[in-house]
């Protein structure tokens, strides 16, 4: 049994098999039509595959490399047949991964000597920023930390309410001002509250607004320096939620967002009620990002630790 196969709970594994179940299906029904009737990896295979990689949200730039990858293979080996094509797809997107993605934790951890820890919260509105924050809040607080978050979306007095839900769910302190309150102020406070609390965790929210990328990026960049007038190089990490549903609308988001302000670190939502889980791939090689986090069900446990060795087992399963 390996290292990962023992720190990353039989629970934990189901529930990322289950997750992924609707992403696993739909691919290997694919590939399944894409060698249908060959036994030898050809260029005419090759092209299929490539369809089979785009048509999954794999993106394209991504897929190309993937099938560079494989023609290499079959220069070098001279023969490849399509049995052992699986094979060799899962060895070349765990190497690409392995290239551009930390992805090998399987626990909640934050720096030891970075107190309070303060993660700034980015993406659009309904990708399912609010219950990562939520999930997120409970996870730590599960790990004995002392968490405080707060309401900087002051755009829509819906996000401030359903953070309180989370809030009071978790029994985590949130500190909220009114709609239309300045973010930057409530970010302050937060810092300010979490210091004097002696909090380990603060997770602030921000609105997700992307008709206006300047003001967006206006906005991000003055929390970050208010917020730096408590707390030293806060944030220090800045995380962008992704809603996996949307398949190729997510890169696009990755890429505005990744303009507007120095994202660290991707949360990848909703992958269980999708047959897009590719683009999970396709984003952390693109953007060169440790995805970090997936949300794999509805449940506040459902949210796991990104772990590309797992993430590949399950799929491949």
């Amino acid at each position: 049994m390996s290292f990962f196969k023992k720190i990353f709970s039989k629970e934990k594994k189901e529930s990322l098999d289950k997750g992924l179940e609707k992403s696993k299906s739909s691919f290997f029904t694919k590939l399944s039509k894409a060698v249908a009737g060959k036994s030898k990896v050809d260029d005419h295979v090759l092209d299929n595959l490539e369809e089979v990689l785009v048509s999954s949200d794999v993106g394209v730039e991504t897929t190309l490399k993937i099938i560079d990858r494989i023609e290499a293979r079959v220069a070098k080996d001279k023969y490849l047949g399509t049995e052992e094509l699986n094979i060799i797809l899962r060895d070349e997107i765990a190497g690409l991964l392995s290239e551009t993605n930390l992805g090998n934790d399987t626990d909640f951890n934050i720096p030891q000597n970075k107190k309070p820890y303060v993660i700034m919260v980015v993406g659009v509105n309904g990708v399912g920023k609010t219950t990562t924050i939520g999930k997120l809040a409970s996870q730590f607080k599960k790990k004995g930390l002392k968490v405080v978050l707060g309401a900087s979306d002051t755009f829509r007095a819906a996000a401030i309410d359903q953070l309180q839900v989370w809030a009071d769910r978790v029994e985590v302190p949130l500190i909220r001002q009114e709609m239309g309150s300045d973010p930057a102020s409530v970010a302050f406070d937060t810092l300010s509250s979490a210091v004097s609390q002696n909090a380990d965790v603060v997770i602030i929210d921000t609105a997700g607004r992307l008709h206006n990328k300047v003001n967006l990026m206006n906005e991000l960049t003055k929390i970050k320096r208010v917020m730096q007038k408590v707390v030293n190089n806060a944030p220090n990490e800045v995380l962008l939620v992704l809603d996996g549903s949307t398949g190729q609308n997510a890169f696009q988001q990755a890429k505005q967002f990744t303009l507007a302000t120095e994202v660290s670190s991707l949360a990848v939502t909703k992958l269980d009620g999708t047959a897009k889980g590719g683009v999970v791939i396709g984003i952390s090689d693109q953007f060169q990002i440790p995805v970090k986090y997936i949300g794999v069900g509805e449940g506040i446990d459902d949210l796991q630790v990104f772990n590309k060795n797992e993430f590949i087992d399950s799929f491949f399963k």
